[in-house]
């Protein structure tokens, strides 16, 4: 595991490397591994602890797993989910809140890595669920944080993959240290702990999967939240990254239904020129080109409000901006139907984009003035699109990529200025 995060993690980093602690054995193995780790590598470690509420036990469970964290030197921050309810799929709202959670405290505390304790028993579990029909994803030793937009800028290790939970408590009991068993572990109503029982014990040959990285490469109109890419290329692709291009271009979190993918590539594979529109995102096809940009009409169906900005306070827009102004009196909305009211020079630079892209960019109105402007130029603003889609489209790559190119990925770029200029 050392040579993993030594490869992965970069050495004498000022920022945190984050850990999830549940307090569990397998977390808390995890947590003394890369605590000794950081002390040769020169590095903070944060723990975060999500306490989920739902068991009387939390609060004592969560004050534990901070006594475990202190003692083996690490930094803590307990975290909170205060929306608990019961009723239907309650692991599934449980896990989105605990990523949701991890990823905001880790980006806040600097951390671009966050990392888990999930071993070989859990991905044998998640394949199980997956083939009962459950919608838990494949574990992979790499991946970006599959919350949005919390979980921008925030990729997940999973250095104990190929590890058995056995092995981390027995590591644990040799250097005397406990756990928290939390009792819901044999509740039989939650699917993990059925798929347990099925598994008893027993785990299929894991064998990592290996894909190349999808060959892209972002051109200036990605800065407007606009995606050109090869047909052929995207048929050729997996599903999930159409499905993934989708999403970025839209500002969603939840993918295409399978169905829906299906019959869009259909249509790419039959229709010459043409337009069709999934899941928020507008498809322009003309010849071998795709060209992907926001819907502007689901902004508007999607209940997309104006927004009053508060100065020097970022926020994240339509799921692909980060947007901060530094005066008051600016609230920012949807293009659509202020076009004509932006200056002159304004509407020369929107011409480099496609007539139907236009609608769909942030613009920002002054209520004292009575004045629309393009968000660009007022405020600092950063496209998510393309380094959303970027960092997705590695998944499955033949390495786990370092931590300093994962935040070249996400933050090497400039923002261009030909846009109104």
């Amino acid at each position: 595991m050392f040579r993993q995060l030594s490869a992965c993690l970069d050495h004498g980093s000022p920022a945190p490397v984050a850990v999830g602690l549940s307090g569990g054995g397998d977390s808390h193995a995890l947590l003394a591994l890369v605590c000794d780790w950081a002390k040769g590598a020169g590095r903070p470690v944060l723990a975060l602890t999500v306490d989920h509420h739902l068991n009387p036990q939390s609060t004592d469970w969560t004050a534990k797993a901070g006594e475990m964290a202190r003692a083996l030197g690490a930094d803590w921050q307990a975290l909170h989910w205060n929306e608990a309810k019961g009723g239907s799929g309650i692991q599934a709202r449980a896990r989105q809140a605990r990523h949701a959670l991890l990823a905001d405290a880790a980006r806040e505390a600097g951390a671009s890595i966050l990392i888990l304790g999930h071993t070989a028993d859990d991905a044998a579990e998640n394949d199980w669920m997956r083939a009962q029909g459950t919608s838990v994803g494949r574990l992979r030793v790499w991946s970006p944080s599959p919350v949005w937009p919390q979980g921008r800028g925030v990729s997940l290790l999973r250095p104990l993959l190929f590890e058995r939970r056995q092995a981390l408590r027995d590591y644990l009991q040799h250097r005397g240290l406990d756990w928290i068993d939390d009792p819901a572990n044999q509740d039989a109503r939650y699917s993990r702990i059925r798929a347990r029982a099925a598994l008893n014990g027993e785990l299929p040959a894991i064998t990592p999967q290996v894909w190349k990285p999808f060959a892209w490469q972002a051109g200036p109109e990605a800065h407007a939240g606009v995606l050109r890419f090869s047909r052929r290329a995207m048929l050729e692709a997996p599903d999930r990254i159409l499905a993934m291009a989708l999403l970025c271009v839209s500002g969603g979190d939840v993918p295409p239904r399978g169905e829906k993918l299906d019959q869009l590539k259909a249509r790419l594979v039959e229709t010459g020129d043409g337009v069709a529109v999934l899941s928020g995102t507008r498809i322009e096809m003309q010849g071998d080109e795709l060209t992907l940009m926001r819907e502007a009409g689901e902004q508007m169906r999607g209940g997309l409000e104006p927004q009053i900005l508060q100065p020097n306070t970022p926020v994240v827009w339509d799921g692909r901006f980060t947007v901060r102004v530094n005066a008051p009196d600016w609230q920012i909305l949807p293009a659509k139907g202020r076009l004509n009211r932006l200056h002159e020079k304004h509407r020369r630079g929107l011409s480099i984009l496609p007539p139907a892209a236009r609608a769909s960019l942030p613009a920002l109105y002054n209520s004292k003035l009575d004045q629309y402007v393009p968000a660009w130029s007022e405020a600092e603003i950063c496209c998510l699109v393309a380094p959303r889609f970027r960092v997705n489209s590695l998944v499955g790559a033949d390495e786990t990529p370092q931590e300093v190119a994962l935040i070249d990925l996400w933050h090497g770029e400039t923002v261009p200025t030909a846009l109104f200029s």
